[in-house]
């Protein structure tokens, strides 16, 4: 593998806590108690997510949080502030929606890897923002809901992410009742990978991210837009699509070391081309 420069990059501070650790970027939500995702929280992560894309050195990234709540998701005082606006706050809503709408895609398509880590509740947005990213482990103690219909607003966008995870029923039965499941309960409905003792939460991320960032970058910025793009295609278009995926990946120099080092049985070294 390619050395990795171990650049440690710290801000302990701010609604968006920054640390570097070799190849694993983390982000921290950093608001609490209920770690919102305000426009200055969502505009926080938006800017690291976006500096991390160009940055070699990055491989994975972490989303946590600093407190008991993952995040309980939109800001609803800051919303409602906006309530005497002339517009009623309509223009606000739009640019809180729009923000969020590009912070969960930047998610989805950013070439790195991104990995959640969750300990205690992750609500309407914020657990839009866990079934965005990639891989989710959370501990027994998590639990998570889209409580919209409690408060007259149905959690539209966070829908979009649940429904790309959970299954039809079980995403309608969250969406519909607003009730609370546990973390086993959202293992069975496929919005985390894992549900692990608190203790071992970090450990346990910290093993899947090094995992993934040892093997070549370029791979997996191939395989995670391909993933994203043929789960929405027809089964012919999506064959179609990752058979020329796989020949643009086969023509790339990190599979054909990938492979002579298999064959040679040998560690493989990365160039990231």
């Amino acid at each position: 593998m390619a050395e990795v420069v171990a650049m440690k990059r710290e801000q302990p501070e701010g609604p968006v806590w920054v640390q570097r650790s070799g190849p694993i970027l983390r982000l921290t939500l950093a608001s609490p108690p209920a770690n919102a995702l305000s426009l200055a929280v969502m505009a926080a992560l938006q800017a690291e997510l976006e500096a991390a894309r160009d940055d070699k050195a990055v491989r994975v990234i972490v989303i946590a949080s600093a407190a008991k709540v993952f995040s309980a998701g939109h800001d609803l005082k800051e919303l409602s502030a906006h309530r005497g606006d002339p517009d009623r706050g309509r223009a606000f809503f739009e640019k809180t929606f729009a923000a969020c709408a590009e912070l969960m895609q930047t998610v989805v398509h950013h070439p790195k890897p991104v990995i959640a880590e969750v300990d205690g509740l992750a609500t309407a947005a914020g657990l839009q923002l866990v079934a965005s990213c990639d891989l989710a482990v959370c501990t027994h103690e998590s639990t998570f809901c889209t409580p919209g219909v409690h408060i007259g607003l149905f959690c539209s966008t966070p829908m979009v992410a649940v429904s790309r995870n959970a299954s039809r029923k079980q995403a309608m039965e969250m969406l519909l009742t607003g009730e609370t499941i546990d973390a086993a309960t959202a293992r069975d409905f496929g919005l985390v990978n894992r549900v692990v003792p608190r203790e071992y939460l970090n450990q346990v991320v910290t093993k899947y991210a090094e995992t993934i960032a040892s093997k070549s970058p370029l791979t997996l910025k191939i395989g995670k837009e391909a993933f994203y793009r043929q789960v929405e295609m027809k089964l012919e278009d999506a064959y179609a699509y990752t058979a020329r995926v796989m020949v643009e990946n086969m023509m790339a120099r990190d599979a054909e070391e990938g492979i002579s080092a298999f064959i040679g049985k040998r560690p493989p070294e990365w160039k990231g081309e």
